[in-house]
Formats: structure tokens, C-alpha cells, sequence
């Protein structure tokens, strides 16, 4: 069994954790992880421990999916209070930190009025001093500065908090993965390994490169115990190869939400990469089996935990060539420097696109569109639409662009229309301020003004907007989180009475009547071009 040749099974399910709750961009990044931590996981673990039935009877709730309740069935609760513990024990430099936050906020609250901030600096908090630095716009709103890459050398980042859990998956039915931290349990494996390592490359690279088991054992320093865990995950069955797409033309694939593969002989781009597993459900789909053996080009649009995923991108690290992202202005708790993430966790050729700027590929180019909304009108700029061009052919994809200004896109058809293939999102509802940011938030906020800041996409008068001016041959509907693997993210299930089902139908509709070819996408879907 030592010299057995073993891959990983594709059905193997690999959870980033970070101090044990689902890792994405804000518990990287380290001032937003102390937010989290403070304003969040012990808030949920504290509220579990005092109500637990209260939260059993929440989970079940479809209205509530997506909010502030553990899935525990109201059990475990002991071992969710012994985590609290662990939690305040070893994490209580980040809720120092956080709490240092709010006072500094209340101080600039109080303090900062058009005058010089430099008398301030004596009065920031000592554990938060040389880590910030206190700004005003140009309307003289105050506000402070993380110098994020001195916080990533100090002990606010530390990739001992990381960790993956192995499980095998063989089904879409995934609790919301924001809110409940994972405990140990006899069919899951718990690695403890930072994501920047590279016994990551080595553990995902047997899905399609087998490994002796003894190799195995010595290398991720398995006990014997874990190692019969572990052991259930693998399999002496070889996967079919990994095949690049080498006809004529540009190959284009959708994977589902915001995923898609775009593939000439030359090149190969992939956007917002969240890819299922390999297992029988009923609804045909790709999964990472169909993926090329190497992926020139990830790119990004913007940094929500449904398009930047770490559960599929360190999956896929030992393939990925290049990184691409929207350009943040960083120091900012909303916007932390999505360059700065991906750096630390462990890819090396990463980049920045800005608004406007163009980056030549093979056979091509791809071009950074702004991207308006989505944002809960918080000042993100890590949020870019992507227009590529390949073999002649010009794809824009939007994303959740929410189009609030129709001069942007007047101005863009002046610049850069007509496109040929429009992919836009519609999830034209979105969560109000507080599900994402909330943590963040060092005042409270009105709920009036919480319900009106909310991170929507296009609805049908703004989607269709975007069509008249670009002049498109072709308009698909993707990334409105429908698909079932889906949902332990995004927390979306729509009838057919939803507002975006509703507002994409009418666009579809309106398309079609056009005589512009259109569809809402779901599950997969592959399309030619240039043949």
C-alpha cells in the first residue's frame, strides 16, 4: 500500500479555514479579520451559546438563509463555548485591535473637523500606533489609513490561523458557510497548513498526479489516525486527461454564476473561477475534470466571497499562471489591497488592472471597464468589468455591474462599443449593508439607510440600458448565484416571482424580440465562435 500510486478523488471537499470559520478576502486581510473576529464570530458563537434553539429554528427558516445562525441544530454547544474560549484566548491582540478601531473612529468623530489631524496622533490607541494614518478628503471627512503592508509583517497576520478541512462531498446541499465555524467530526480532516504553502500545490496536484501513500503520510505529517481519514479520500482510478482546447476559434465555457473558461489554442482565460466537484446530482455541469492542465489567466472582477473563492482558486494555484485583479486603493477596512491577499497566500505572478488600462495576451487583449454598484455605495474600487478580445471577437463581462449612471455607458460605446458578447449579472435585490460590512462598521447604522444600501446588480431598465448603448449580437444572464452548489455562498433561492428572475426574463425577452440572441444561463453551457 506505501507504493501505491493514488490521486485525490474528485469529489473531495477542501474548506479554507481561518481560526476555524470559511476563509475569504476580509479574514485574509489583517484589519478586517480582527473586525470579523471581533464583531462577528464571537458575537454568532456568544448568541449560540445563550440561544441555540433560537438558531436551529432560524436555519430552517428559508427567509433567514444567509443570516447570523449557527448549523448545529442547537447540539455541540460545549464545544462552540470551548471555542469562544480558544478564540478570546488566542486571538485577543485582533479583538484588542478592533476595539482600538472604534475608539479611533469615535475620536475622529468627535475631533476631527477640518483641522489639522496631527494633534490626533498622540491620542490613536498604542496598540494601532505606525499601523495608520488619519486622512481627510477634500470635503474634510475624516478617516484612517491601514498601512497594510507593514500590518502583514506584524502579528496581526498570522497563516498559523489557516488551515484546510478535507471531506468527501456528494451533494449540493452545503449549510451557509459565513456563519457557522467548523468542528471536528470522524469523516473530516483537518490540515493544519498555511494556504501560502506548498504542500497545498502537492495535495491538489493529485487530482491529477497520483502520489505513493507512504510519500503522502511522511509529507503532510499525518498521524495514524488521520491518515485512515485521509486514506478514504483516495483513489487508484485515474482521472481522464486534462485536455486544452486546440481547434479553431475561441472555445467558450460557462461553469456556472460567474464562471467562464474562455480558451483558444494559444490562451486560456478563466473568470471568477467557483467550480463544483464531480459527483452525480441530476444537473449537468463542469467541474474542475474539464478544467485545461494549465490556466494561463484567472481574473477577477471584484473581491465577495462568490467570485473570489479560495476553496477553488488554491485548488487550482498549481496550474494558474497569472492572477489578474482590479486595482484597490487599499487602507481601507471596506477595500483591503486584493493584490496584498493574493501575494500572501501564495501566487507569485499577480497584477493589477485598472479602469481603462489594457493588457496584452495571446491573440488578444483584455481591457479593465468600470464597474459601478454593488458596493452598498461604500468607496471600493476593487471591482472591474472585463472586455476581452480574442480572435477578432469581443466579450464584456459585467459582472454585478449595477449600471446607476447611464452616462458611463454612453460614454464607453464612444470609446470601446459595439461589443459583440454581453455577459451581465441581475441579482437585482442584493443584501442590505450590514451582511457583509456590518462588521466592519464602527457606528451602528439607521436601519432605514441600512435597507437602502444594498449590493445589487442591474435590474431590467438599467440591464437594458447597458444593451442599447454597446450594440451587442449576443446578451447572456449569468452570475446570479441559481445554481444548488451555489447557495453555502451566496444564500440565494429564487422563485419565480424573485425581482431578478422577474427583471432577467423581461431583459431576455426584450433581446430575443431585438433579434439579439439571449438567455439566462445556468449549470453549463458551451458556445463556438470564429469557426
Amino acid at each position: 500500500m506505501e507504493n501505491s500510486k493514488l490521486y485525490l478523488k474528485p469529489n473531495v471537499k477542501a474548506e479554507p479555514l481561518f481560526n476555524q470559520w470559511y476563509a475569504w478576502t476580509y479574514l485574509i486581510a489583517p484589519a478586517s479579520a480582527a473586525m470579523n473576529i471581533a464583531n462577528l464570530h464571537l458575537k454568532i458563537m456568544k448568541s449560540y451559546v445563550s440561544g441555540p434553539q433560537v438558531h436551529a429554528n432560524a436555519v430552517k427558516n428559508p427567509a433567514m438563509l444567509g443570516g447570523p445562525f449557527i448549523d448545529y441544530d442547537g447540539k455541540r454547544v460545549d464545544e462552540i463555548r470551548a471555542l469562544i474560549d480558544q478564540t478570546s484566548r488566542e486571538q485577543a491582540h485582533m479583538v484588542e485591535f478592533a476595539q482600538s478601531v472604534g475608539v479611533l473612529g469615535e475620536l475622529l468623530r468627535n475631533e476631527a473637523k477640518g483641522h489639522s489631524l496631527e494633534p490626533l496622533y498622540e491620542k490613536i490607541p498604542q496598540n494601532l500606533k505606525g499601523y495608520v494614518e488619519l486622512v481627510y478628503d477634500l470635503n474634510s471627512n475624516a478617516s484612517i489609513r491601514f498601512i497594510e503592508g507593514l500590518l502583514y509583517k506584524s502579528r496581526y497576520y498570522n497563516p498559523a490561523s489557516q488551515s484546510l478541512s478535507l471531506s468527501l462531498i456528494d451533494k449540493d446541499d452545503r449549510a451557509f458557510a459565513l456563519s457557522t465555524p467548523r468542528l471536528p467530526d470522524d469523516k473530516s480532516l483537518h490540515l493544519q497548513i498555511p494556504f501560502n504553502s506548498g504542500d497545498v500545490d502537492y495535495l491538489f496536484g493529485m487530482k491529477t498526479a497520483p502520489r505513493a501513500a507512504g510519500e503522502l503520510q511522511e509529507r503532510l505529517q499525518l498521524r495514524p489516525h488521520d491518515y485512515e481519514v485521509f486514506s478514504t479520500f483516495l483513489t487508484e482510478n485515474a482521472p481522464p486527461p486534462a485536455q486544452r482546447w486546440k481547434g479553431e476559434g475561441v472555445r467558450v465555457r460557462y461553469y456556472g454564476h460567474a464562471t467562464v473558461l474562455l480558451e483558444t489554442k494559444d490562451v486560456s482565460v478563466l473568470l471568477d473561477p467557483v467550480i463544483s466537484y464531480k459527483y452525480d446530482n441530476g444537473i449537468d455541469r463542469f467541474t474542475y475534470l474539464d478544467l485545461p492542465d494549465s490556466i494561463d489567466y484567472v481574473l477577477y472582477t471584484h473581491g465577495h466571497q462568490d467570485h473570489i473563492m479560495f476553496e477553488t482558486i488554491l485548488q487550482l494555484r498549481h496550474k494558474v499562471k497569472n492572477i489578474i485583479l482590479p486595482r484597490s486603493r487599499g487602507g481601507s477596512l471596506e477595500d483591503p489591497s486584493l493584490k496584498l491577499i493574493f501575494q500572501h497566500i501564495g501566487f507569485q505572478h499577480v497584477r493589477e488592472l485598472d479602469e481603462m488600462e489594457t493588457l496584452e495576451i495571446e491573440g488578444g487583449s483584455i481591457t479593465g471597464i468600470p464597474f459601478l454598484g454593488e458596493h452598498a455605495d461604500c468607496n471600493v474600487t476593487s471591482k472591474i468589468a472585463h472586455l476581452i478580445d480574442l480572435n477578432g471577437q469581443r466579450y464584456l463581462f459585467a459582472a454585478d455591474s449595477n449600471n446607476i449612471e447611464p452616462e458611463l455607458y454612453v460614454r464607453l460605446a464612444q470609446i470601446v462599443g459595439p461589443i459583440d458578447v454581453l455577459f451581465i449579472g441581475m441579482e437585482c435585490d442584493g443584501a442590505p449593508m450590514s451582511w457583509l460590512y456590518g462588521p466592519l462598521m464602527t457606528r451602528r447604522l439607521d436601519r432605514k439607510m441600512d435597507q437602502s444600501r444594498r449590493f445589487s446588480g442591474s435590474n431590467y431598465e438599467r440591464g437594458i440600458g447597458i444593451v442599447d448603448n454597446l450594440k451587442f449580437k449576443e446578451v447572456y444572464v449569468y452570475a446570479m448565484g441559481q445554481e444548488p452548489w451555489l447557495t453555502y455562498v451566496s444564500s440565494v433561492k429564487y422563485t419565480d416571482e424573485s425581482n431578478p428572475i422577474v427583471a432577467s426574463n423581461r431583459l431576455v425577452e426584450e433581446c430575443r424580440r431585438r433579434g439579439i440572441i439571449s438567455e439566462r444561463l445556468f449549470g453549463k453551457k458551451e458556445f463556438h465562435y470564429g469557426v
